[in-house]
């Protein structure tokens, strides 16, 4: 990676990770091994034990994941990553890593539902507690700290809403505490945002989403220090297993490649989305970064370099008029993932946040008229022109 740091974003995602073999090869191989063969007996228990450096085993150490990791930890400008099965598996690694019975975390109201249940249902299990505050709140996040606060964690843009944290603000904040920041930077990824220049301690991503770019894999990655790394989260994973798969990582690696100029082309579609929206009689508001009054715009304009890909929107008919929307699409995927080349729609209230209780997604703000798109690469006519029907 040192070799590379003077690099820009778009060549670092190209050329950063590959170690060729004797082989000479051009392009990055998959490494479909379980183990590796050692020279002989004292070689072998030198990298048990970390005193050589070396492969090990695939569940912790395979070179395709670590070219990803590599790749991945140069672009988001950190020390080092460790890939996962998926981006829950990453976020369900930070919690085991960094927390014991008695520990508390603050995390914002606007994350992904399994994310409020793995930490209230979960980790709430074994005494783990968890305050959920206002993203926008400054004054919230500080109240809801304690003393035995270890983390506060959040995904900003947020998700259906696309609400903007101020991550240096909140990282002060941590601090101050004696506390970590942890930043789910899977909507914007480091073609858009990079939160450890701006003083967060840990970055996750669903690399199932925007790395990925074409729904082929799931995979979930964490980028730290090497001193977070190396304490608290590489032993959970050489020891719990939620390993990303050499395929998955090999897929991933050719998606950053062309990360950059996909997530410019994934605004520039969803800001002209945004505004047609803004003009629909049957449209009661709109949730974008990029127009000029939503409540973050200025503070989007400062942290990020592009505002997303993510559009969601309110219809004045509540369910029925949003099921409706849905429904009469036919070129839209109706589908919950996101960050994909292929547009998709969904209906939050019934899909992702549809296990939390109807009293929760009403303070997360997620009604059952709100419909979240993840806009694509189509031509942007053709995909409101297929939104017109329903509309």
């Amino acid at each position: 990676m040192n070799d590379f740091e003077d690099y820009q974003l778009e060549t670092k995602a190209i050329r950063t990770g590959h170690q060729r073999t004797h082989e000479d090869e051009h392009s990055i191989p998959i490494f479909t091994t379980s183990s590796y063969v050692f020279k002989n007996a004292e070689e072998a228990a030198l990298r048990f034990t970390g005193q050589k450096a070396g492969n090990i085993y695939s569940r912790f150490t395979n070179p395709t994941v670590n070219a990803f990791q590599v790749r991945l930890a140069a672009m988001e400008q950190g020390e080092r990553c460790l890939g996962f099965a998926s981006g829950m598996a990453a976020i369900m690694a930070v919690g085991m890593g960094l927390l014991k019975a008695g520990d508390h975390v603050v995390c914002s109201r606007g994350v992904f539902g399994n994310t409020v249940l793995l930490f209230q249902n979960y980790f709430g299990k074994f005494g783990v507690t968890t305050d959920f505050v206002d993203l926008t709140d400054l004054s919230a996040w500080q109240s809801a700290i304690k003393e035995n606060t270890r983390f506060l964690f959040l995904e900003t843009p947020s998700n259906p809403l696309t609400e903007i944290a101020d991550i240096k603000a909140l990282a002060d904040l941590a601090h101050q505490h004696q506390a970590l920041l942890i930043v789910d930077n899977c909507f914007c990824t480091p073609a858009l945002q990079t939160p450890l220049t701006l003083g967060a301690d840990i970055i996750v991503h669903s690399a199932t989403k925007y790395i990925d770019g074409q729904g082929r894999c799931v995979g979930g990655a964490i980028v730290a220090s090497e001193e977070i790394i190396e304490k608290y989260i590489y032993p959970y994973l050489r020891t719990g297993g939620a390993t990303m798969s050499p395929f998955n990582a090999w897929v991933f690696l050719s998606g950053l490649e062309t990360l950059s100029i996909r997530m410019k082309a994934h605004c520039d579609n969803a800001l002209a989305l945004a505004q047609w929206l803004q003009q629909q009689p049957s449209v009661a508001k709109v949730h974008y970064p990029g127009l000029a009054c939503h409540a973050q715009h200025l503070l989007a304009k400062q942290q990020q370099s592009g505002f997303g890909g993510i559009v969601s929107f309110e219809l004045h008919g509540g369910k029925e008029a949003a099921w409706q929307l849905i429904d009469s699409t036919q070129l839209l995927s109706i589908t919950a993932n996101l960050g994909d080349v292929k547009t998709t729609i969904t209906h939050p209230a019934t899909t992702t946040h549809g296990r939390l209780s109807p009293e929760a997604r009403a303070i997360a703000g997620i009604s059952d008229g709100l419909v979240r798109i993840s806009v694509g690469l189509e031509n942007i006519e053709d995909i409101k022109n297929d939104l017109v029907k329903g509309l």
